[in-house]
């Protein structure tokens, strides 16, 4: 017995102590990615944009165009109070499994998931004032993905300080992170908290350090800010790596992820790849030659993590482009206000004061008084807008989706 108790007292030892296999992840090789199955994996889907970073135009606004610039509106328009409590209700009803479900079933295999830096700090955010809810955001996306067999990216839409200094980073105007030691060290800590969260998540392919850096409106100085891109990709990269080895992680060209000279054509981290941005001109090889080339310099994968904005016909033919020339792609995006997205919001009654109040001038109390319309009328637009945001009453585009070459569930 003594004998047979100390067989099974070292079998539970050895168990007990068995390292954790470790979970398989999206990998790099050469141009592919490769899933943990051993298949080539060519990325397919859309960007989950305005739900975690609004932005103006996809409400219908024009000057109003930043979530800072629209959370400020709406609280002149209806108050504080009610504006809290607006946001909280449409991060809740703007994407929820049933969208995620949908974009499973055209066929798509990735969502990209724009956030906000705000979303995993203490800072006032889309109403909440502390103990932002980034991470409870994130986690319904990632279990509705591993149920319905999706890759999810992590874009970091809006970092400290701003990458852009446009309205896309809901910046002051300048891209403060590539000049500032604080926003920078608190990138740092934000996506090495995101990565030691997510470390042994499959569901994620990868994280993009941040969207778009360094618009190009800043005359002489845009050289310098270019000139201290890799190093900031750098230090995020850092960061992930002190917690997470496995994961993918997503550099981006300057001016509007579209200009990659800056970038060395020797990256250290074998687990590097890089993503391009296209909006307009041709549909044709020619328009993304500089992406191919730059791909083949340094054998790395490159995706196009935005597309979009045309007719059905141009984006038919860049699809073929870009999957002839085995560039993956997320076209942008998934759901907004009328057309040229996967789905479709109707405007409800009386929205277009709303934006009419979005366009006026509210530079003084009076200008803001003079153009506040009746609160209650405001009130119930806004309440019907979560509504009519809901999957259920969106209107689906099919022509847009199968021009992807991609299907609709009809």
């Amino acid at each position: 017995m003594k004998r047979l108790f100390s067989l099974l007292l070292v079998a539970a030892c050895l168990y007990a102590c068995k390292p954790a296999e470790t979970p398989q992840f999206v990998r790099i090789d050469g141009h592919d990615l490769i899933t943990p199955s051993g298949e080539k994996l060519l990325i397919k889907g859309t960007s989950l944009g305005n739900w975690l970073n609004p932005e103006g135009y996809m409400f219908g606004f024009s000057k109003t165009n930043s979530a800072r610039f629209i959370n400020e509106m709406l609280c002149q328009l209806v108050g504080p109070d009610f504006t809290a409590e607006f946001w909280r209700q449409f991060k809740d009803s703007y994407i929820t499994r049933d969208d995620i479900r949908f974009i499973a079933s055209t066929g798509s295999n990735t969502i990209r998931l724009p956030f906000h830096y705000k979303l995993f700090t203490d800072e006032d955010y889309m109403g909440l004032t502390a103990a932002q809810d980034g991470f409870a955001r994130i986690d319904s996306v990632v279990k509705w993905c591993r149920d319905e067999g999706l890759y999810l990216i992590l874009d970091m839409h809006d970092a400290p300080g701003g990458q852009t200094g446009d309205n896309i980073d809901d910046s002051y105007g300048y891209p403060w992170l590539f000049e500032s030691d604080e926003s920078q060290a608190l990138y740092g800590r934000i996506w090495r908290r995101i990565a030691d969260y997510y470390k042994n998540e499959p569901v994620i392919l990868g994280y993009e350090l941040f969207n778009e850096p360094i618009a190009p409106y800043f005359g002489d100085t845009v050289q310098l800010l270019n000139s201290r891109l890799e190093e900031v990709y750098r230090m995020g990269t850092a960061a992930i790596r002190e917690v997470d080895a496995h994961h993918i992680i997503l550099w981006g060209g300057a001016q509007w992820n579209g200009n990659f000279r800056p970038l060395s054509l020797s990256p250290a981290d074998p687990q590097v790849m890089y993503t391009c941005h296209r909006y307009g001109g041709a549909p044709t090889p020619e328009a993304i030659t500089h992406f191919i080339n730059f791909r083949d310099s340094v054998n790395r994968p490159m995706y196009m993590g935005e597309i979009g904005h045309n007719s059905n016909e141009w984006m038919a033919e860049f699809c073929r482009t870009m999957e002839t020339n085995n560039i993956g792609w997320t076209f942008w995006p998934y759901k907004k206000i009328n057309a040229s997205s996967f789905a479709g919001i109707t405007p409800p009654e009386n929205w277009n004061t709303i934006v009419a109040f979005s366009e006026a001038p509210r530079t003084t109390y009076k200008e803001i008084r003079d153009a506040r319309p009746d609160m209650a009328a405001a009130r119930k637009a806004l309440t019907d807008f979560i509504k009519a945001c809901r999957f259920e009453n969106n209107v689906i585009h099919t022509g847009y989706i199968e021009a992807l070459g991609l299907r609709t569930a009809n």
